[in-house]
Parts: C-alpha cells; sequence; structure tokens
C-alpha cells in the first residue's frame, strides 16, 4: 500500500476516535442532566 494512502487512513481513524469521545462525552452529560432533573422531579413529589 502507498505511504500516502496509509497516512490518510491513519488521519481518518485519528479524527474518528475524536468524533467518538466527543460523542462519548455528550451521552454522559446527558444522562447526569436527565439524573439531575429526576432527582428534582422526586423530591417535588415528596414535598
Amino acid at each position: 500500500m502507498s505511504k500516502k494512502g496509509n497516512a490518510k487512513r491513519e488521519a481518518y481513524a485519528k479524527k474518528q476516535e475524536e468524533q467518538g469521545k466527543k460523542v462519548v462525552t455528550w451521552i454522559f452529560a446527558g444522562l447526569i442532566i436527565l439524573a439531575l432533573i429526576y432527582l428534582i422531579w422526586t423530591f417535588g413529589m415528596m414535598a
């Protein structure tokens, strides 16, 4: 395989990895926010 094609593949893999990490971060942030909303709602129902 040519060096140019190999370099493109490595750059694409690095880009995909960075985007994947970003998506995982957003998913966890969303879950934490939903948990906080649920917590507030639950305490509101008890009051």
